[in-house]
This record gives structure tokens, sequence and C-alpha cells, in this order.
């Protein structure tokens, strides 16, 4: 029971695989799904992302409350805000990431969801921030992200009532992408990545980027840092070698530099 970590073809894959309690997460998960994060980061083999979860039940279901709660972290850990960062909370991972969701998708799986790039959802998967209904919030960004991925009143409706939702009705609230099969859920994913990853890596990190960041800048200043990001793009090999392969009408072959 840990958090897996498999590379094939620039794709990597992380997979939270605890099944036997719907893929909730302890300290130590937390402390390894980190780590699995830094390492997407960091690898430059690394094109995309998915992740998922083991089973066929459950997506994630957040923090382990039988574990968290009877065992509250010290005062003193509130002020170490860069340990064990994550995607949802403060890591910065620049490359695409697809969700693949498997099954329950609660909690703390739920701000991992938002904030991931693309969401791929099995039809059985449902959705929901239970939080409130045990006496806290949703932590790690749900109370942050919640309303940067949903309408006011979506996104209140599931951080105040608690309830979830189905997988079409999160296709219809814009929460997911698509909504396939339970057997076409990783194809479908991989479909995804492959086609991602086949773009330029440094303008794939850069839009992503820019994207993100348009939230916390007023427009101006959003399209002077596109301008200059685009500015130092045109300078890569990775552009250069774009226009030949365009001339050639042949696929290109960047290596992200």
């Amino acid at each position: 029971m840990s958090i897996d970590l498999t590379i094939e073809d620039g794709i990597a894959t992380v997979t939270i695989n605890r099944p036997d309690r719907l893929n909730a997460l302890n300290q130590e998960h937390y402390h390894s799904l980190s780590a699995a994060w830094i390492e997407v980061r960091d690898n430059a083999n690394i094109r995309a992302a998915i992740v998922t979860g083991a089973g066929s039940k459950s997506f994630c279901a957040g923090a382990d409350l039988k574990e968290f709660i009877p065992n509250p972290p010290g005062a003193g850990e509130m002020w170490l805000t860069q340990t064990d960062q994550l995607l949802n909370r403060g890591l910065e991972v620049w490359k695409p990431i697809i969700a693949a969701v498997n099954g329950w998708c609660l909690g703390g799986g739920m701000t991992l969801l938002f904030a991931t790039d693309i969401r791929i959802a099995a039809s059985h998967a449902r959705f929901g921030l239970p939080e409130i209904k045990r006496g806290i919030i949703a932590g790690n960004g749900g109370t942050q992200r919640t309303l940067m991925n949903l309408p006011y009143p979506l996104a209140m409706e599931l951080l105040l009532t608690g309830d979830d939702v189905d997988a079409e009705t999160a296709s219809r609230w814009g929460i997911i992408n698509k909504v396939v099969a339970p057997d076409e859920l990783m194809p479908a994913a991989l479909e995804y990545a492959h086609r991602i990853a086949r773009n330029a890596p440094l303008a794939l990190q850069a839009s992503k980027e820019l994207a993100l960041r348009s939230r916390d800048v007023d427009l101006a200043t959003g399209l002077r840092i596109e301008q200059m990001f685009n500015r130092f793009l045109m300078s890569t090999q990775d552009a250069s070698e774009g226009a030949r392969a365009f001339t050639a009408s042949r696929p290109p072959k960047f290596i992200g530099n």
C-alpha cells in the first residue's frame, strides 16, 4: 500500500495504492505523494502525468480521518509551510496532469482533482466534499479551489451540504472533461496524455503557467508576461524544430530545449 510512480514513453502514472481504505491518505502517503509530484516536476524525461487510484472503487477518499483526527499535528507544524507540499497545496508543477477518476473522489481527492488540468471519469465515479459532515472544512485548497472550478452557487452547494454528485452531474457542471466506461478510463487518459506530450514541452509548461498565473494578475500584466515568454520560446531549439517540421510536413522531434 503506497504511492506508485511509473514512467513510460514520457508519461508518468501516479497511483494512490491503498484500495482497502478507498485510497484515503495518511501522513506517510502524503509524504510519498509529495515526493512523486517532485519527481514529475523535476524529471526532464516526463512530458505529462496521469494520477489515478488503485482498484475500481475509489480515486481518492481524501485524508484518512480515522488517523488524522485522533492525532492532529502539533501547533508548531502550522508554520512548516514547505513540508510535504502537494499539487493542490503549494507545489508548482507546470507539466500537464490528467486525472483518471476510477470511483469515489471525495474530500482531498476533490481538491487533488481541482489541481489537475484534464479530468476523465469512469461512469460510476462520484464527487463530493463531505468534510462539513465531519465537523471540519475541505482542506488542502478545498475552500479555495472549489470556487475557481465552479460557479458560486454550485461550489457552495458542494461545500455547505457535503453531498456528493454522480459523474454525469460533474460533467454537466464542468468539473470533468469526459465520462467513459470503467474499462475505457485508462486508455482514454493515456490517449490524452500522449496527444499532449507530442507537443513542445517548454511551450506546454509555459502555457500552463501563464494560464494559471492569469488568475492573479491584471490583463495588461498577463499580456506582457505572455509576450516575454513567447520571445524566450522563439529562441529555443524546439521552436526551430517546429518550424522545420512544419515546412517539411513531418512530425516534430522536440527535445525540451
